[in-house]
């Protein structure tokens, strides 16, 4: 029997797993304890629980984490990680320094299945989900790497490889982990969870209870704009993206943000900006505005920032609070997905897949 990793059990859910080993409630917290506050990973360094239990620990269960494959750092302070997995499944992790803390961005699956047409994570395929333990250890390698500067990660974004909605199980677990009190303590006003728009995915989100930040990949005012660059536009059009989010912020949700990536002669003119304008008017929303990192393999430039600053201006000027997404890592691979193409589209070509 293969060992399960502890490392993805949420509070509740290891509290279950004791008790049917006929442990006592306490051995829950009493585990979470030396994961996440006292930093522990060895089961033989926990000395307050018994040799007996340890031994059982120690032939049921793990506690792994990702090795670091590749790692880029920027002259800014960025970090970028290529993970590999124990099946030798690779996915990135990047850590963004801003004045109030330390951000992680955060990969939920292997390769994305979405193919929006300017994103470099969609030149590989999906080939399966992230487990709640590896999305885990994604932090928690952060955290170790951080811990020569006295750090930690302070901020999480599941903005990274993949759409997390479509390993919705996983992530809510991951969040829980990270949220709980027991656990890392992220605040859930510290964290987001950012989706193209799968529409059943916010309804469900927003029945979670979570105070978690929602972020939502619009990147265009109308379907015909959307459609061109995000196939899941034609699933969802946004007549029913804009009718969940209602149903979100109606249930509790927070305020959701608009990620909008300016792309030069596609979404970026002040018609479009007006079109934006009027689609999330009477919404809590706002608009963060991304510099675009060109993708050697895809056709799009970013537009000039003389004009995403007019586009800027056009949307606050309607009363738009909008805000435009500061650069990290421009010296490295800074697109979702680049480094991880980098090192994985060549061994496809090679093998002969496509």
């Amino acid at each position: 029997m293969s060992q399960v990793n502890l490392l993805g059990f949420t509070l509740a859910k290891l509290t279950e797993e004791m008790v049917g080993l006929g442990e006592s409630k306490y051995r829950a917290k009493q585990l979470y304890s030396w994961l996440y506050q006292k930093h522990v990973l060895d089961f033989n360094q926990m000395s307050d629980i018994s040799k007996g239990f340890r031994a059982i620990l120690l032939r049921n269960y793990c506690l792994s984490l990702p090795s670091v494959f590749k790692r880029q750092d920027s002259e800014d302070g960025t970090i970028k990680l290529l993970l590999q997995m124990e099946d030798g499944a690779k996915v990135e992790t990047v850590l963004m320094r801003y004045n109030y803390g330390n951000v992680i961005c955060v990969s939920s699956e292997v390769g994305c299945n979405m193919g929006c047409a300017f994103c470099a994570s969609g030149l590989l395929k999906k080939e399966r989900n992230l487990t709640a333990a590896e999305m885990v250890g994604e932090v928690l390698v952060m955290n170790q790497i951080l811990s020569d500067e006295k750090e930690n990660v302070t901020h999480i974004v599941v903005m990274g490889t993949g759409e997390p909605f479509d390993n919705y199980d996983n992530v809510m677990a991951f969040i829980r982990i990270m949220n709980a009190q027991e656990g890392l303590a992220i605040g859930a006003r510290h964290i987001t969870v950012s989706t193209c728009g799968l529409v059943d995915g916010i309804k469900k989100y927003a029945k979670e209870g979570l105070q978690i930040n929602l972020a939502i990949s619009l990147h265009a005012p109308n379907d015909k704009i959307r459609q061109q660059i995000m196939p899941i536009a034609k699933a969802y059009p946004l007549d029913q993206l804009m009718e969940a989010v209602h149903y979100y912020e109606e249930n509790g949700g927070r305020r959701v943000t608009f990620e909008y990536i300016m792309l030069k002669g596609v979404n970026d003119s002040l018609e479009c900006a007006d079109e934006l304008a009027k689609l999330i008017r009477g919404t809590l929303a706002y608009v963060n505005l991304i510099p675009y990192n060109p993708v050697k393999e895809k056709p799009y430039e970013r537009s000039p920032e003389p004009q995403v600053r007019a586009f800027w201006d056009r949307l606050m000027k309607q009363g738009i609070n909008t805000t435009i997404r500061k650069e990290f890592g421009s010296d490295i691979d800074a697109a979702c997905g680049q480094l991880r193409v980098k090192y994985v589209l060549p061994k496809k070509d090679s093998d002969g897949e496509q």
